[in-house]
């Protein structure tokens, strides 16, 4: 009985031992990524949310030749970031009910998904298109879980903070919001355009209705408050808007990023105190050079930076576009820049680019790496 035991724990032992020692798989960024059942990962303009040890990635499920959602949204989950489990459709379209905002063929895109510890419910939020719209209805949609596997319970869709000004918004400020007038703007593009762009003239135009709202992100901070940070105003201005506490709603608190400035793709971390925000120019679905700014606090005001990527194709953010940084837990300052390598004549076919976010004199850097692994962060130790 005494030899059968050592033996047993020997064996236990040495599988923890080749466990510990197994080497690190490397992250090579624009290869094809299979899944454990051997199929491309198809979590497109996706997010990550890392619970009890367990990471899982959310996204768009893209088609062979439509980018229209025909699916819904994929989850898929791992301990390693290598090692990737297929857990299916958490959010699918509607097939039948065609008064669903979510009927197949509606656009579903960068869909987040963030845990409430007061609520214990898993929350998604993504970028809504209406189907046969194009992109004219520009809403937030909502969905509600008790797993990170779903299945999640579709809410609803929103144009976010109906009837509410920026809250930050002076008095002065106000008094020249009150003057703008559409009619005096027709032509796109102008100084004049711009300048009134950049006083509030889309706000205005929206505030009826709520604020456009397309590529966007969510953002959960340190007191527990969460953030929608999304493209509005025809692409033309960030709004960051406050959760409720359930994150279900916005609270009507809200303010502007860069106004008139065309940033899209926000993804956005918190180092030290300072929050820092990556974001793309708007060129449809070709890439272009990626933007970065930082903030002593979530409301501003914000500071824009040069391009955070060096390397080749660096002016192009590697051929790719930001749609999420991740704070990988257990190591320290060790975040991960994940882009989208768009392929729009075959979106299912479209990669990923994972690469480790580096601070130089205290500024976040992306370097180009055609392969590394996680034990990088260690070395920076």
């Amino acid at each position: 009985m005494k030899k059968t035991f050592l033996g047993c724990l020997f064996g236990v032992l040495l599988l923890v031992s080749c466990a510990q020692t197994e080497p690190m798989k490397p992250i090579k960024s624009g290869e094809l990524w299979l899944d454990d059942k051997g199929v491309h990962v198809n979590a497109h303009g996706g997010g990550m949310l890392v619970y009890d040890d367990t990471y899982y990635w959310y996204g768009e499920n893209k088609c062979d030749s439509t980018s229209a959602a025909m699916v819904g949204i994929m989850c898929y989950s791992s301990r390693n970031l290598t090692d990737w489990k297929n857990e299916g459709v958490v959010l699918p379209v509607e097939m039948n009910d065609t008064t669903s905002d979510i009927i197949q063929g509606c656009i579903m895109e960068r869909p987040k998904v963030i845990y409430n510890e007061k609520t214990k419910m898993f929350v998604m939020w993504f970028h809504l298109e209406l189907k046969g719209k194009g992109y004219s209805a520009a809403r937030s949609a909502c969905a509600v879980s008790d797993s990170p596997v779903g299945p999640f319970q579709y809410i609803g869709s929103l144009r976010p903070n109906a009837g509410k000004l920026p809250f930050d918004m002076t008095e002065e400020q106000k008094a020249v919001f009150d003057t703008l007038n559409l009619e005096n703007f027709k032509e796109w593009w102008t100084p004049e355009w711009r300048e009134a762009i950049a006083k509030g003239l889309f706000v205005k135009r929206d505030l009826e209705g709520g604020q456009m709202a397309r590529d966007m992100q969510l953002f959960v901070d340190d007191d527990g408050k969460a953030y929608h940070i999304f493209s509005s105003e025809d692409n033309l201005t960030l709004h960051v808007a406050e959760l409720s506490d359930d994150y279900l709603s916005h609270t009507g608190k809200y303010a502007r990023i860069a106004p008139c400035g065309h940033n899209e793709a926000p993804a956005i971390f918190k180092k030290d105190g300072t929050y820092w925000l990556i974001t793309s120019g708007c060129t449809g679905w070709d890439p272009n050079e990626a933007r970065m700014f930082s903030a002593p606090s979530i409301w501003g005001p914000w500071t824009q930076h040069p391009n955070p990527c060096v390397g080749p194709k660096s002016e192009i953010t590697f051929g790719g576009q930001s749609t999420y940084v991740l704070n990988i837990p257990g190591k320290k300052d060790a975040y991960m820049f994940m882009a989208d390598i768009w392929r729009p004549k075959h979106p299912s076919d479209a990669r990923y680019i994972w690469l480790p976010v580096q601070f130089k004199e205290g500024t976040p850097v992306i370097e180009w790496m055609d392969s590394w692994t996680l034990d990088y962060f260690d070395k920076q130790e």
